[in-house]
């Protein structure tokens, strides 16, 4: 379903994360006049087009999501660029977390680098990707008092999520490590090393 969204902007309903996904990276591979941001989220793709037309566009909203509902998870598998992220495992959190989980501090960086995430959107910050398909033994709660500020590059985790925080910020995710690679570059093209759909992989630096 395609419903109006503000004076400017059309929301497709997508039911799903993948499916957003597809339909974002169609949007951005052919990006229909007039539209000037995409922005995906978890079931649903905001479409923001100052001045098109309308009625033109969703029609080809429409036959964007209909192609590419007709696609395979292994098909979308194969399109993601993958990006792997060296990381130093000394967070302030890391212990606490290997209590929570009941597992070791070695068994923690295990889980956390034994599977492939994926970006499901972009929030919170400029450049800030939520990552999905976290390990659900790593699943954790916020912190009861966030931190009044996290460094760039640390690695984290809370709920189903992971995170790599672009810059510094407050932040009540658990620290489990931290990264030189630079996610969020203001003078890069594009600014954000994560786009929706990329695979990420964590790896012991």
């Amino acid at each position: 379903m395609i419903r109006t969204a503000g004076e400017h902007g059309l929301l497709v309903e997508t039911g799903s994360l993948e499916l957003s996904h597809r339909v974002d990276a169609a949007l951005r591979a052919a990006r229909p006049a007039g539209v000037v941001e995409i922005v995906p989220g978890p079931a649903t793709v905001l479409v923001v087009a100052p001045g098109a037309d309308q009625g033109r566009l969703r029609a080809r909203l429409e036959s964007v999501v209909s192609e590419e509902s007709g696609k395979t998870a292994a098909d979308e598998g194969r399109e993601r660029p993958v990006v792997t992220i060296p990381v130093v495992y000394d967070g302030a959190d890391l212990e606490s977390v290997a209590e929570l989980a009941r597992l070791s501090v070695a068994e923690v960086i295990d889980r956390h680098t034994g599977r492939e995430l994926v970006v499901g959107w972009l929030g919170f910050a400029p450049g800030f990707a939520y990552l999905t398909g976290l390990d659900p033994v790593l699943e954790m709660p916020r912190l009861d008092t966030p931190r009044t500020s996290v460094p760039a590059g640390s690695v984290a985790v809370a709920g189903p999520y992971s995170a790599v925080y672009p810059t510094a910020s407050p932040g009540g995710w658990r620290l489990l490590g931290r990264t030189s690679v630079r996610v969020w570059d203001v003078s890069a093209d594009p600014p954000s090393l994560f786009r929706p759909g990329t695979r990420v992989r964590f790896e012991v630096a």
